[in-house]
């Protein structure tokens, strides 16, 4: 099953096309920035029964250097078949559009980086017949934006650096400075970038954190994260008010009582038990007949 993570990691790139010139720079090359994009199909499957996707496939058109075909893969772990088949997608790609192909991997840590990075060669070692030399983009080499106006600057490269370096300490960081950076951008920027860096940090504790931040910061923005961010704020402040009464009712609060409140995810039943919460002589009484 395709992660969160794993969708923005590419689909960040389908968004802003550009972003891959900009983001070339930290990877050591120098990338013309497009004059124009267009995303192309991802399917790679031939006439035979085996199903071969990209994540994410564009083609570049540049002053300088002329067409190029860019394939973004994400990759959440080391995978020993993965290189046979990206060498695969690079030379399909390259027979049936006859364009130079760049490959770019993203990934969210250390590790998994260092691996991709490595050229693999599909001959013997004295026949490399086909090396393969992908670029990676991850927590090494991306840059940690702290500053909310370069955040403002570059939006949609600061919550792609936010999101592979969404298991490092620095996230809460960038975090907080592409929150900031958000407040004055119009609603249909905002929305895009907010979507990518939750997915993007899918399960991480930093998760939590930029829940937080979009539910301050970004309060008047309409997309689905922040609508999900704020009923999950007003089921928390639910959840607190029936905890409040009982405590200063002086009942006793079990740990079972607490953690099936806080648990709670209809605030029309946190209506009703704080209603009970004002005369229910035991806290266990506010659940009778739920």
């Amino acid at each position: 099953m395709v992660s969160p993570p794993h969708e923005a990691m590419h689909r960040i790139f389908q968004h802003d096309p550009g972003l891959f010139s900009r983001v070339s720079r930290f990877l050591g090359v120098d990338i013309p920035i497009p004059v124009k994009a267009t995303a192309l199909p991802t399917d790679l499957t031939e006439a035979n029964p085996v199903e071969r996707r990209v994540d994410t496939l564009l083609r570049f058109e540049t002053a300088e250097q002329g067409p190029f075909l860019l394939a973004v893969e994400a990759q959440g772990k080391k995978d020993p078949g993965k290189p046979a088949s990206w060498a695969y997608y690079a030379a399909y790609l390259w027979t049936k559009y006859r364009l130079p192909t760049a490959l770019l991997v993203v990934c969210q840590d250390y590790a998994t980086a260092r691996w991709a990075q490595q050229p693999v060669s599909s001959g013997p070692p004295q026949l490399p017949t086909l090396t393969l030399r992908p670029l990676v983009a991850g927590p090494h080499n991306m840059p940690v934006i702290t500053d909310p106006e370069e955040a403002r600057a570059d939006l949609v490269l600061a919550s792609l650096a936010a999101i592979t370096h969404a298991a490092d300490p620095a996230v809460d960081a960038i975090l907080k400075a592409l929150s900031t950076a958000l407040r004055d951008a119009p609603e249909n920027i905002a929305d895009p970038i907010v979507e990518f860096t939750a997915q993007g940090l899918g399960s991480r504790p930093a998760k939590h954190l930029w829940r937080n931040l979009v539910a301050v910061d970004l309060s008047f923005y309409k997309s689905y994260i922040s609508e999900e961010i704020r009923d999950e704020g007003r089921l928390q402040r639910g959840a607190e008010d029936v905890l409040v009464v009982l405590e200063q009712r002086g009942l006793d609060v079990s740990d079972d009582v607490r953690g099936r409140i806080t648990d709670c995810t209809d605030p029309e039943v946190l209506r009703r038990w704080l209603a009970r919460a004002v005369t229910a002589p035991k806290a266990e009484e506010i659940f009778e007949d739920e």
